[in-house]
Formats: C-alpha cells, sequence, structure tokens
C-alpha cells in the first residue's frame, strides 16, 4: 500500500482551488422535491458554492469546506447576490457541529476525496448531526468512469500527481457505507463522452439516505 499521510491530501485542495472553475450554478431539483422551504441544511464539501448558492433563496444553509480559497470565493459571490449563508473551515471528517443540528447534508462530489477510514468517518459525523428523519442527498464518481486508475493507495482509490484523492465507488459500497441510514434511492448515472473522437464513459452514483427515527410510531 501506498504511503500517504494522513490528512495531507486535505491541503492539496488550497493549490487545487486556485485554477478550478467554479462552473456556475448546479441543480438542486432533486434537494427540492424532498425538502420544505425554511429547512436547515449543511452543504458538506461546499467548494465554490455551485449547490449552496441557488439554495439561500428557500433554505437556512450553511457551507463547509476545506479550502479558504473556496470558501472565500463562495463569500464573494454570496455577497454579488446580497445572499448570505454561514460558511466554515473543516473536513467532514470531523464536524465543529451540534449533534441533532440539520435536516439534510448535501454531500455532492466530495466523499470521492477521501481515504477509507475517512470516509466511515463522514459517515458517523453525518449520523451525529442530523436531526432523526434527516437525509443526506449524495453523489460520487463510479468505478466505471473515464478517469478510474492512477497511483493506487486503497482498493479503487488513488492518488493524483495534484495531491488529490480519487476514489470510485459501487452502489454496494455506498449502501454499505451508510448502514445506520434507510436508502431512499440510489442509482448509476452513466453517459457517453466524446474525447478527441473516442468514445468513454462517465459514470456517478447518486443516492439519498435517511436517518431512522427512533422514536416514530410503527404504521
Amino acid at each position: 500500500m501506498h504511503s500517504l499521510h494522513r490528512r495531507s491530501h486535505f491541503s492539496a485542495w488550497e493549490k487545487e482551488h486556485v485554477h478550478v472553475d467554479w462552473g456556475g450554478s448546479r441543480s438542486t431539483s432533486e434537494v427540492r422535491s424532498n425538502l420544505r422551504p425554511g429547512q436547515r441544511i449543511l452543504d458538506a464539501g461546499c467548494g465554490k458554492g455551485r449547490y449552496l448558492l441557488p439554495l439561500t433563496d428557500s433554505y437556512d444553509i450553511c457551507g463547509t469546506d476545506v479550502s479558504l480559497t473556496a470558501l472565500h470565493a463562495t463569500k464573494e459571490r454570496l455577497n454579488r447576490r446580497d445572499r448570505n449563508a454561514p460558511l466554515m473551515t473543516s473536513s467532514i471528517t470531523h464536524l465543529p457541529l451540534a449533534g441533532r443540528s440539520f435536516d439534510a447534508i448535501l454531500c455532492y462530489g466530495v466523499m470521492q476525496h477521501l481515504l477509507s477510514e475517512e470516509r466511515h468517518e463522514a459517515a458517523a459525523e453525518f449520523e451525529r448531526i442530523l436531526t432523526p428523519g434527516g437525509l443526506v442527498f449524495f453523489e460520487a464518481f463510479g468505478i466505471q468512469d473515464m478517469r478510474y486508475g492512477g497511483e493506487k493507495v486503497e482498493q479503487d482509490t488513488f492518488l493524483r500527481r495534484n495531491g488529490v484523492i480519487y476514489h470510485y465507488f459501487t452502489k454496494e459500497e455506498v449502501i454499505n457505507l451508510f448502514g445506520n441510514f434507510e436508502m431512499v434511492t440510489i442509482r448509476d448515472t452513466i453517459w457517453e463522452k466524446r474525447f478527441r473522437g473516442r468514445p468513454y464513459l462517465r459514470h456517478m452514483v447518486n443516492a439519498v439516505f435517511r436517518l431512522p427515527d427512533q422514536n416514530a410510531m410503527p404504521r
């Protein structure tokens, strides 16, 4: 196994976000179809705010990220649109937040950049801070993705030259990762992309999980 200093891949994002393009706001339809306006959301690994920013119109949302560069860019975009959202510098493996304090968590394109132990730490943190019945919205690379491969550090996990970790999931792995949650939906999203005239596959695993409410009355 590759000898990788724990958390060193977190600091790699500071340099990475200097040149990572924002890419514009992303669709938030799945969140809006599952949550009521005014509910409290954590954007866990918010980057430059492409999901956080559009959701500020209807939700009490805050964001956390390991990169100060990304958070500064998010803050600037919020200010330009006269929007507001609390932002924190933190890894999703150790969130400085009170237990049972959020109705939902967005984790889009973040878990794929963690090692195995860190992914389980993050899932445990999500369980801790969600209210009973709270939702996790998940998206990450799947194993059929064209970018699969590189310098292997763990099973289906690779280290790139920029110091960033890339892990590729199966649906079964995602289900096991959120084993203490109820699965609402899970799907493989696969599409073809052409590069220099040749076809390649992109693959994402998308899921929604619910934290069981132990006090709910049985049906």
